[in-house]
């Protein structure tokens, strides 16, 4: 880890540093590993320099160590900085030359969802067998809708009556959802875990 830094120099570098940790707001699938020496999925909210903000299934205790390895960055390693719903924050114990190579991988990453220049991978879309599904925001308001179609990544639901706005967290049957557009009937959400391969299938239930 990073030794503190003195309180004078810390004071002058400060906006500096913050210059060199901007975040980007992208969403990389990876694994990562706590101290139980498990493996669990997560997904990137943002993430900078100096840390991520993650979506996982197991949120660690502060101060723990986190080692990750994300799509198109490869391994990184901190320790937990805080919590949140669903997820946790962690920071990057990295030399100033690993530092600087992410920066060039996240300009890179950033560009590249400016342009709208094409994902890499492309998901599978399944039909359900059961596609009733129940919404839920985090109001805890809950409405009926039907899967259209399922990726590893997300789904189209068809919706009766008004339409959560675009940005909108929620809960898509058990899966953390965010939704990304509105369609005539309908909206498309993107998860904010991608599912598991193994349960790409016409008998998911969300």
């Amino acid at each position: 880890m990073s030794a503190i830094l003195a309180r004078a120099p810390r004071l002058a570098a400060r906006p500096v540093e913050r210059r060199r940790h901007q975040r980007v707001t992208v969403a990389l699938l990876g694994r990562y590993m706590l101290s139980d020496r498990q493996e669990y999925p997560c997904q990137t909210v943002d993430i900078s320099p100096g840390g991520a903000l993650v979506v996982a299934p197991v949120r660690g205790q502060i101060g723990e160590r986190v080692i990750a390895y994300l799509e198109h960055i490869g391994r990184v390693e901190g320790e937990i900085t805080r919590h949140v719903p669903h997820g946790f924050a962690f920071s990057f114990a990295a030399a100033p030359r690993k530092r600087d190579k992410l920066a060039s991988q996240l300009t890179w990453l950033a560009n590249r969802q400016t342009l709208g220049l094409p994902e890499d991978r492309r998901h599978e879309r399944i039909v359900p067998r059961a596609p009733a599904v129940v919404l839920r925001l985090e109001s805890g308001r809950e409405f009926e809708g039907r899967l259209i179609d399922v990726s590893l990544s997300g789904a189209g639901i068809t919706l009766d009556g008004s339409k959560p706005a675009i940005g909108t967290s929620l809960s898509v049957g058990s899966t953390y959802s965010k939704v990304v557009r509105h369609f005539q009937g309908g909206i498309a959400v993107e998860f904010k875990l991608a599912l598991s391969p193994d349960r790409l299938d016409e008998n998911i239930i969300l």
